[in-house]
This record gives C-alpha cells, sequence and structure tokens, in this order.
C-alpha cells in the first residue's frame, strides 16, 4: 500500500528511514484535442527550457515505466509548457485537461482556511480544539496548531496494520470520519502534545471537522468560497463519492499484488470528508503558485504557513520511533499543512495509482506541477516527485527537491 508522500518525504531528506524511504500523446499537432476554453497543451517546443522539461518528462515516463506524465511548469505566472505524454487507458491518450485525485493538496486549503480566520481574529491558533470538539480524546492538550503543523501525537491510521488490511480487502469501502479516527484513537498518544513531530492523517481529518463547527459551513462549501473560488480553480472540487469529473485520468496499481485498475477506488479515507478533492494539471499548477506565495493569506499568516514552530522540533524518543518522529530542520520541515523543502513549498499526494506534486520556489518564482499514472512494471514511489525533482535539478540547482531512492 503506498502511504502518504508527506511523511516519507521528510523523512527521505533527512536521512530518517529511506535516507533520512510512450509518445507525447496530448502534444499539440495532429490529432491533438483542443478545448475551447480548457487546460490545453502548449505548442510543441523544439529546443529551449520548454523542450529540456518535456525531455525529462519523457525520459521518466520510459524509465519507470508510466503509463501517463502530465505536467505545466510557470515562471512569474507565465507558461513555460504544458502537456501529456502516454496514454489513460489503452488507446486512449492521456490529455492535459483530464482530472486525477489530489489527495493532499486539500489538505493545503483547510490550512490556509484556518489562517484565514486567524488573521480574522475568528479563532487562535493555540486555541484548544475541545472548544468545538469536545468529544475527541485529548481535545484539551491539542490545538488548532497542533492539527495543521502535525504535532498532536495522534498515530496515522494510514500506517495502522489494522487498517491497511481492512482497506487493502476492499478499496471500494466508504470511510467516514469516525471509521479513520478510531484508529488512532484506540492507541494511546506518541507524545505530549505539541512537544514533537509526527505526520498523521487523523490530524486533518479533525481540522476539516474543526473547521466546519468553528464556520457552521460544509468543508466542501467552505473551501469552494474561501480558496477554489477567489483562485479560479475551476475544475478542482470536492466528491463524496468515488465519481471523477470527466475527462478522467485512469489510474492502474499493483498495490494488492496484481496489476489493476484502481481509478474509483474510494478515496473518502484519505481526508477530512469535503476536502477529497480531483483536480487538472492547470488547476494544480495555479495552486502551487498560490499556495506558494501566500496569495490568500497575510504576511504574517504566511510566515505561520511556513513555519507555524515546527523548525528544530522533532526526534525519535524511547515511545516514538525514527521511523515516526521526526527532526524537522530549516532546510526541511513541515510547515502549516504544506512541505517545505529546500525553499520549495509543495504538496505530494501519492495513493492508489496517482501521483502528483504541486511545488512553487518563491526566489525564482517556480511553479511545477506533475502527476502520473503508473504501469505494470513502476516503482512504488511518487513518481511525479521524482520527474518534478528532475526539472528542479535543471533549473534551480540550489534548491534541489529531495526525491525517493528508487532501484530499478
Amino acid at each position: 500500500m503506498t502511504r502518504t508522500r508527506a511523511a516519507l518525504a521528510l523523512a527521505t531528506a533527512i536521512v530518517i528511514a529511506t535516507s533520512l524511504s510512450a509518445t507525447a500523446g496530448a502534444a499539440a499537432g495532429p490529432g491533438a484535442r483542443h478545448l475551447p476554453h480548457g487546460c490545453v497543451s502548449s505548442p510543441e517546443p523544439h529546443s529551449g527550457p520548454a523542450r529540456q522539461v518535456l525531455d525529462i518528462a519523457q525520459q521518466g515516463k520510459t524509465r519507470y515505466g508510466l503509463n501517463s506524465v502530465i505536467l505545466k511548469v510557470t515562471v512569474g505566472g507565465r507558461e513555460l509548457v504544458t502537456s501529456a505524454l502516454g496514454e489513460s487507458m489503452t488507446g486512449v491518450p492521456a490529455e492535459p485537461d483530464m482530472h486525477f485525485r489530489a489527495g493532499s493538496v486539500g489538505i493545503a486549503y483547510m490550512g490556509t482556511v484556518l489562517l484565514q480566520l486567524v488573521d480574522e481574529h475568528v479563532v487562535r491558533l493555540d486555541d484548544p480544539i475541545s472548544r468545538w470538539l469536545p468529544e475527541v480524546p485529548h481535545a484539551d492538550r491539542i490545538t488548532l496548531r497542533m492539527l495543521g503543523a502535525s504535532t498532536s501525537g495522534l498515530h496515522d491510521y494510514v500506517t495502522d496494520p489494522a487498517f491497511l488490511t481492512e482497506l487493502e480487502a476492499h478499496p471500494f469501502r466508504h470511510w467516514t470520519d469516525q471509521d479513520v479516527l478510531a484508529y488512532p484513537f484506540s492507541h494511546h498518544l506518541w507524545y505530549k502534545p505539541g512537544t514533537n513531530w509526527s505526520y498523521s492523517h487523523g490530524n486533518f481529518v479533525l481540522l476539516g471537522e474543526a473547521l466546519e463547527r468553528i464556520t457552521h459551513t460544509p468543508l466542501d462549501q467552505l473551501l469552494q468560497q474561501r480558496v477554489m473560488g477567489p483562485l479560479g480553480l475551476h475544475n478542482t472540487r470536492n466528491d463524496f463519492t468515488p465519481q471523477i469529473p470527466e475527462p478522467v485520468l485512469h489510474a492502474f496499481t499493483s498495490d494488492r499484488t496484481i496489476y489493476e485498475e484502481s481509478t474509483y477506488w474510494n478515496p473518502s479515507w484519505t481526508t477530512a470528508r469535503g476536502a477529497v478533492i480531483t483536480t487538472d494539471i492547470c488547476d494544480l499548477a495555479r495552486s502551487a503558485q498560490a499556495i506558494g506565495t501566500g496569495e490568500l493569506l497575510s504576511s504574517s499568516g504566511f510566515r505561520t504557513q511556513l513555519d507555524p514552530g515546527t523548525v528544530g522540533l522533532g526526534g525519535p524518543t524511547k515511545k516514538c520511533p525514527s521511523t515516526v518522529c521526526l527532526h524537522n530542520t530549516e532546510a526541511l520541515h513541515y510547515g502549516f499543512t504544506v512541505l517545505v523543502e529546500n525553499g520549495w513549498i509543495i504538496q505530494n499526494p501519492s495513493f492508489a495509482g496517482y501521483a502528483a506534486i504541486q511545488a512553487y520556489l518563491p526566489s525564482k518564482r517556480l511553479a511545477i506541477a506533475v502527476s502520473t499514472t503508473k504501469g505494470p512494471g513502476s516503482p512504488d514511489v511518487n513518481t511525479a516527485e521524482v520527474i518534478a525533482s528532475q526539472i528542479a535539478a535543471a533549473f534551480a540547482p540550489d534548491h534541489p527537491i529531495p526525491a525517493p531512492t528508487i532501484v530499478l
């Protein structure tokens, strides 16, 4: 089972765990499908930086046996290249306007909304969640800041063997928030809340519930009103079923040993109900720029998003192993619902055959958005992140994006 790359990326870069664990189908030209107002390929470049990006993507697709690579790179908000390589399904070319699951990108949106509410003096980050979620264990000790920064001490249900067994056996099961939270609530906390760092999906499920109670607004509506709408993310939305809007980028995986289609496996377990989003590559690039510049936040809110107190925090203890409690550094740390790596501001979802990354480097105003889908022999890592790291190495060599080690 592919685990969240938000935790694994941090583990990779600080040398714990892993080191801290086809043709251009949509290029502009004959036969390319262009929608009048959709996300479409840029003209196929023959040289220069855009050609270099496409060459990196094509080499990655071939080397890692991927079904598809869809990408968009912008500089200063201006398109450098948008393209799609490979196939969605056999005989169906991948296209830039195809929708895919964006997983943890929705977590960054929840964090943005909470920081907006702080800016508006509706809440304080250090308010205990017992104010809104009194029924939650340890609610008087866990604050809103701890949820967004992932310092609550809650176990991560996505790494719980009992959860993984059930998920593998029943990939179409619908999970409620209460279903998934039952797993971390069945364990003692890893540490006193706020004193260490460990990634837990449970934090963000609770964050979504808290936002609903704070605002008296369903989470999907709240994110639309405060994030997707203002940013013009017209092809990004939540669904309460496994539905994906057409056109669909299909996914396949070997998570359950056999290689099978996983497009419509139920994603209800991935994050808070109302934030289970799908998107397209153009929206993902726009999202990378907006989150990476703090476009929807005050300057103080954006500073908090980049470091809510996690820098210097974390490390293994007698109760919490080194694979769980990780040390956060200035160069590599978890911010407030985002990952900060060598100056890049990142979210990197990866599950059920889908992998993606949105990454923004403020110093170069460079946004990278990549989505990939697996072939039968593809490695079990976030290959979108691998390709993005190679693009970053070419265009920002002093600011590498750490990527998982792949053994072929």
